[in-house]
């Protein structure tokens, strides 16, 4: 199939099918668009090593889509190639941010937009890899008009969690945002405060915000979602657990205590909230021993892989990818092979 036909079909109302708008507009749509692939899966899955792999095979540049990564001098936690692997494999919206910084799903789009108009430009195929879902989503549905981050209402939210417990917030949040409070588990501080927070600044649930009209540019390429999917779920917590033990033996407390030591830094800001900074950075305080933290970060990180897995078990129009021991790039091919992404003539040649 041509990969014209191929997007045009999956952007319709029916497999096979045009959909309600004309033929001619879906087709010159199509055809001014070529596809971007968006590789998502759960931390510690291969993700990276698999976009490495595909850049290997065809002109393609790489686009982070983790919100940890983004900071500067916070490498071995967010599993960040190496320097010589990023000078082989570079990875554009990485090191783009100082750790006193913010960082929101509106400029995310943003740049992520300007990234893939230069790939396009060179000659190249997008490959956003990451596994920060809100980024994936906001790319897929555009931005919901949501107010900017405001760390007076967020500390407030804060001392009350620390008052009553994270899951009084969940109660107040289900008055008045139910929607959002049964989307969101009450063990999941970081979503709970921001739909908190969304709604003490602007007096509107974000259910209700998100469904009001989106206000996003259209994007330059046409998105085609494929996702890791991991066999075995004990596998994958074996895997996390030994991660962390190996960013520990390569200096992680160490790069943690860098941080720690500036004044400009704390525990409310995001990059500091990151799974295994947080924890690294209590250690440091002296609130918990140096095996509750290595406990308290493996158990994190199996809750952010499951809240990952559980947002790819609703995203529509998924490719997931089989996972071997190796990643094997023989087996993506194949299927990107099904999706007619890599047919010749005008199309993406592998």
């Amino acid at each position: 199939m041509h990969w014209i036909s191929y997007f045009c079909a999956a952007n319709s109302d029916r497999p096979g099918d045009i959909g309600p708008r004309s033929v001619v507009t879906q087709i010159t749509e199509c055809r001014a668009k070529p596809p971007a692939i968006c590789l998502m899966g759960p931390t510690a899955v291969g993700k990276t090593q698999l976009a490495m792999d595909l850049s290997d095979r065809f002109p393609s540049m790489l686009i982070n889509v983790d919100s940890a990564q983004i900071y500067r001098g916070m490498d071995i936690g967010t599993g960040k190639p190496n320097a010589d692997t990023q000078r082989r494999y570079p990875h554009r919206l990485m090191d783009i941010k100082d750790p006193s910084e913010m960082y929101s799903a509106s400029e995310f789009l943003a740049d992520a937009t300007e990234e893939m108009l230069r790939a396009v430009s060179r000659g190249k195929t997008p490959v956003l890899v990451g596994g920060t879902m809100l980024y994936f989503k906001v790319l897929r549905d555009g931005l919901a008009s949501m107010p900017n981050t405001n760390l007076r209402v967020r500390s407030e939210i804060e001392a009350l969690a620390v008052k009553s417990g994270w899951k009084a917030i969940h109660a107040a949040l289900e008055k008045v945002d139910p929607e959002s409070a049964t989307r969101i588990h009450p063990n999941d501080p970081q979503r709970l405060q921001r739909a908190l927070e969304v709604f003490l600044l602007t007096g509107k649930s974000m259910t209700t915000l998100h469904r009001e009209k989106h206000s996003s540019a259209p994007l330059p390429c046409r998105l085609h979602f494929v996702a890791i999917q991991p066999t075995d779920r004990a596998v994958l917590h074996g895997r996390i657990a030994e991660r962390f033990r190996r960013m520990l033996s390569e200096g992680l407390v160490e790069e943690v205590r860098v941080l720690y030591e500036r004044a400009d830094l704390n525990l409310n800001l995001p990059s500091i909230k990151s799974v295994g900074y947080r924890q690294v950075w209590q250690f440091l305080a002296g609130e918990i021993s140096h095996d509750e933290m290595i406990e308290k970060s493996v158990v994190a990180t199996r809750q952010l892989a499951k809240r990952q897995l559980t947002w790819l078990r609703s995203w529509p129009d998924l490719m997931l990818l089989g996972e071997s021991g190796k990643n094997s790039i023989d087996e993506v091919l194949k299927i990107l092979d099904t999706a007619s992404l890599n047919e010749t003539g005008g199309r993406i040649a592998f």
